[in-house]
């Protein structure tokens, strides 16, 4: 019969297989989108289809996607909009889990609730009702107002209220008492201990808005001010759909997550290695 140590290690090896498989599947249309933006049509066409391109040294895809539709114009836009909605997004939500962890006051555990409770609710519900509330306050065509739906987020305010509760109250104390006040400690102290956390939401938070579609496409009325999502639709038509073009865009679209996730990976390597540590 077969050892609990072989068991154990023919479990392990199972598990990495089927990690290793899962995450095949997830990459694969990220790396056949880069290859493909350096197909030509006539690689397109071609049966049966092939996964490599001819040459890498054909970018003329780039040119051609980047004189159909401003794209520069596009990316600027959306990077506006995702550094102003993950930067007031973060603050709203600091404030929130530091009022969460730190304060005692009515129905703390009620409100707290209720905040968890919108996570489960679909954004696609709050369309109208947001549509309605952005064009009654005259942001349709801004940047606030591709913006401003995002500016809470209870995902975050539920990781930084669990990071905060992780640091010894006494040691607030022991501050408060020594004229510490409450923006010194959470500027000073806290927020540097929880940095990793911090970084992991920016990057989250970033990426989410920079691959928005639906509402920066609601709200905006003139191509100076559609985002780089929105602008790549506008590649193709119903008469020339020009699969080559499109994934030529969706390739420039990922430049700022790749480079924003090799800026940050050390923090986040941090976050995750810290979380592993835990007990």
């Amino acid at each position: 019969m077969m050892g609990v140590r072989q068991r154990s290690k023919l479990v392990g090896v199972l598990v990495q297989v089927a990690a290793l498989g899962l995450g095949l599947v997830i990459i694969f249309p990220i790396v056949y989108g880069i290859f493909g933006a350096f197909k030509s049509a006539a690689e397109f066409s071609a049966f049966p289809p092939t996964f490599w391109p001819g040459s890498f040294a054909y970018t003329q895809n780039f040119r051609d996607a980047l004189a159909r539709v401003p794209f520069l114009r596009y990316g600027l836009n959306s990077l506006i909009v995702a550094t102003l909605g993950t930067t007031v997004r973060l603050l709203f939500a600091v404030l929130a889990a530091f009022a969460f962890a730190f304060y005692n006051f009515r129905f703390k555990k009620a409100l707290f609730l209720v905040i968890l409770a919108t996570m489960m609710l679909p954004g696609d519900t709050l369309l109208v009702t947001n549509y309605l509330t952005v064009s009654r306050l005259g942001l349709l065509d801004t940047y606030l107002g591709m913006a401003i739906t995002s500016f809470v987020g209870a995902t975050q305010m539920f990781m930084l209220r669990q990071s905060f509760l992780t640091f010894p109250r006494d040691l607030r104390d022991a501050g408060f008492i020594d004229g510490c006040g409450d923006l010194r400690f959470l500027a000073t102290i806290l927020l540097p201990i929880t940095k990793p956390v911090l970084v992991t939401l920016f990057v989250q938070s970033f990426i989410t808005m920079w691959n928005a579609y639906l509402w920066p496409l609601l709200v905006t009325n003139t191509n100076q001010m559609r985002t780089i999502q929105v602008g790549i639709t506008m590649i193709t038509s119903f008469e020339d759909t020009n699969y080559h073009l499109v994934l030529a865009g969706v390739t420039l679209s990922l430049l700022p997550s790749f480079l924003l996730f090799l800026i940050l990976r050390h923090n986040l390597h941090r976050n995750m290695t810290a979380g592993a540590l835990v007990g």
